[in-house]
């Protein structure tokens, strides 16, 4: 037996396809599904949303008004089916210890060595000062997602979990951030990356490692980077490890999971012009979806979608180090929207929704309805670039009702025609509005001192779209004192004016600026792919160190000057016991920071190099690609064989034009590059190195690399920052 229904007009008509072997949602236009996201891992696809019977994931609703009843009855008809046909269980949506996740709407994704949140001076966390920023930008934080390793894992052998160890204070120190932010009602995820398997791997298995993280953090939540699930054995072993735990998945959640996931994200889901309805949040009404289309400068289409569907938003301004900020009117109507939605969540999450209520008075105006016994809310969206302002919502009601504006924060009186009340309002451009109506004795003691607040924010309402802009300024390079005639271990290098090449990856960390056309919506299909460009450089003549710096030479700067970091998490890890390793005396030194190596500087009379002197010595007048030539040849480098450093000159045929040695493989090599945008500090890495995690494309650039490669590498923390594969040469000025 089958039973079909159109729910969508017939220019893009979709069907309800329910049998007795399957439940599918059947499109006869496939440039509006939304298709699974493919991410590369060991030059395979990994697809973040596996084939599903459920689709699409955000469902179009009829351009007509006429279709809207129809439609809703087969959506209906499709969620009691398709529960029957799972035989679905809602008993972890009903138990006690997951209550709290049908009212976590806004989720903020933060880089744990944002500015904001890490204050490197103190190495300490700034729990309450993030916290009572984000209120005042957002509204309200339900959920903060601690993102640690991604993109700079891959440097070296260090596995996820061991960049949550590495961070300042260790997995106390995490444990202490949760504590904190529960203490102000705040949830806490850490986050899972499944592609981690070319680094050191722990031993034991991925999901047990998650559960004593967890145990350990007291944390809330794991987010599910990349997938669209997890196993049933993350569920299980979770719940041993502690109750209330959520999975979170990045992709399109299937229908058939979504008993034991709580949240999954609304990522880069398409929508019609009528507003769609989220299909995992109409199926369980008390899940959570968080709308997110990163690198996406407006996000009205987000919160239109969190709004008509009662849902929730993922905020996300800083992308891996990536300025992406929201403008004014954005967080104005997010501001608005959460009070609401925190309220009101037994009815957001309840059976009283119907979506595209057909009172609507106004085009390019559409509204949900959503009641109880005593309670009628309706939330309203401008799909327009204009205001609109006058009648906007005609109901049926009684005299008893009374009737709030709940945006504008004020009770609003009806007018009555033909037998209906009208409801009059103003919206700005892509705006929302939203009324409630009902008697009011039933709206609760505290609804004046409520209807306040929402009348002081939208006092606040800021119309402005502009795209808000953050520059990473460059921090100055010191100058040294000038030197004249041989420099003991150094090379001259001439005077250069003229252009160079730079040559990276595309990752989501971007480059120098988000305002630089490169690096914003560098998404698919260009993420992952090398692109180019050329900057005008103006070199003084100046001298170089003719190898890095070598462990022998640190160590001679630690016996004058009895050098220790503030910091002293994996300084010189590699050496035991404060000892040079035997014959390694000769290697450039590892395990050193951005500060470590400005002080070997300062005291050797020197100051790093900056990209472009470290480039032009490699190249010269000739642009070469590599020291030796054009062509890689691996021969001529350290690239990976021994799997460990070797000497600073022990690939004498691999010198660039200028006699400086080990310019390409063996380390990774700092320069005086250092940037911050306020949110994100930077440099640049030259060179490449022995090692290549491999296997994902979501590691740091491995192996060896051309001179004109750059590499931007994220300052987390020093005991992050120190690495096994990065060192450094000096400088000086001539």
């Amino acid at each position: 037996m089958t039973f079909i229904t159109p729910f969508l007009s017939m220019k893009r008509r979709y069907f309800l396809k329910t049998t007795v072997s399957s439940i599918s949602l059947i499109c006869l236009s496939p440039t509006l599904m939304s298709a699974p996201i493919s991410y590369g891992i060991g030059g395979k696809g990994y697809a973040m949303d596996s084939p599903d019977l459920f689709r699409p994931e955000l469902i179009p609703i009829p351009d007509n008004k006429e279709e809207w009843m129809k439609f809703r009855e087969s959506m209906n008809v499709w969620r009691k089916e398709a529960k029957s046909k799972l035989n679905y269980n809602d008993a972890l949506y009903t138990n006690p210890d997951f209550k709290w996740v049908s009212s976590s709407y806004n989720c903020y994704f933060l880089m744990m060595y944002d500015e904001l949140f890490y204050d490197r001076t103190t190495n300490q966390y700034k729990v309450d000062e993030f916290l009572d920023w984000g209120e005042k930008e957002f509204g309200r934080l339900d959920i903060v997602v601690l993102w640690h390793a991604y993109p700079r894992i891959g440097l070296d052998d260090r596995n996820q979990f061991d960049f949550y160890r590495e961070m300042p204070g260790g997995l106390s120190g995490i444990r202490n951030v949760t504590e904190q932010m529960h203490q102000r009602g705040v949830k806490v995820y850490i986050n899972y990356n499944p592609w981690d398997t070319g680094t050191r791997q722990e031993n034991v298995s991925d999901i047990d490692a998650l559960a004593k993280l967890i145990a350990e953090t007291d944390t809330d939540g794991i987010f599910l980077d990349t997938l669209n699930r997890g196993s049933n054995e993350f569920r299980n072993k979770l719940d041993q490890a502690k109750h209330g735990v959520v999975l979170e998945s990045e992709g399109a959640l299937p229908v058939e999971d979504i008993h034991t996931h709580h949240m999954s994200w609304a990522q880069w889901f398409p929508d019609s012009k009528v507003p769609g309805v989220l299909r995992n949040k109409w199926f369980e009404r008390r899940h959570i979806q968080h709308g997110i289309s990163r690198w996406q400068r407006d996000r009205t289409k987000e919160l239109h979608t969190a709004w008509m569907n009662g849902s929730g938003i993922m905020i996300w301004d800083n992308v891996f180090g990536q300025w992406v900020g929201w403008n004014e009117r954005d967080k104005s109507l997010l501001r608005l929207m959460s009070p609401i939605q925190k309220r009101y969540t037994s009815l957001f999450s309840g059976e009283g929704w119907i979506p595209m209520t057909d009172g609507v008075m106004t085009s390019n105006i559409y509204s949900s309805l959503w009641h109880d016994d005593q309670i009628r809310l309706w939330t309203l969206v401008n799909r327009s670039e204009n205001p609109i302002e006058g009648d906007l919502l005609s109901i049926d009601s009684s005299k008893s009702d009374h009737f709030y504006d709940l945006i504008q924060g004020k009770e609003v009186t009806g007018k009555e025609e033909k037998g209906k009340t009208v409801l009059s309002g103003k919206l700005i451009p892509r705006g929302i509005a939203c009324f409630i109506a009902a008697k009011p004795e039933a709206l609760g003691n505290d609804f004046q001192a409520f209807l306040s607040g929402q009348a002081e924010l939208f006092s606040r309402i800021n119309p402005d779209i502009e795209f808000p802009v953050i520059h990473a300024e460059r921090v100055p390079v010191l100058p040294t004192k000038r030197q004249n005639g041989t420099l003991s271990g150094m090379v001259k290098i001439p005077s250069f004016k003229g252009k160079q090449e730079v040559n990276f990856r595309v990752r989501e960390v971007g480059f120098y600026n988000s305002i630089d056309p490169y690096f914003i919506n560098c998404g698919a299909p260009r993420l992952h792919q090398s692109t180019s460009f050329t900057i005008d450089v103006n070199l003084p003549g100046f001298a170089i160190d003719e190898t890095p710096v070598t462990n022998a030479q640190y160590h001679q700067f630690i016996i004058e000057t009895g050098y220790t970091p503030k910091v002293n998490l994996n300084f010189l890890k590699h050496w035991p016991n404060g000892n040079i390793p035997s014959g390694k005396e000769d290697h450039p030194v590892v395990y050193v920071s951005l500060d470590d190596a400005r002080a070997y500087a300062l005291w050797a009379g020197k100051r790093l190099p900056t990209e472009h002197e470290w480039q032009f010595a490699g190249q010269g007048n000739e642009n070469k690609k590599f020291p030796w030539g054009d062509k890689m040849e691996a021969e001529l480098c350290n690239a990976g064989e021994s799997e460990d450093t070797t000497s600073v000159k022990a690939f004498p045929k691999g010198k660039s034009v200028f006699g400086c040695y080990d310019l390409c493989g063996n380390t990774w090599e700092m320069t005086e590059s250092e940037h911050s945008d306020g949110r994100s500090r930077f440099c640049i890495l030259k060179g490449g190195s022995y090692y290549n995690a491999k296997r994902s494309e979501w590691y740091f650039d491995g192996g060896p690399q051309p001179l004109n490669f750059s590499a931007k590498q994220l300052l987390i923390y020093p005991g992050i920052d120190r690495c096994s594969t990065i060192g450094f040469r000096c400088a000086a000025d001539l």
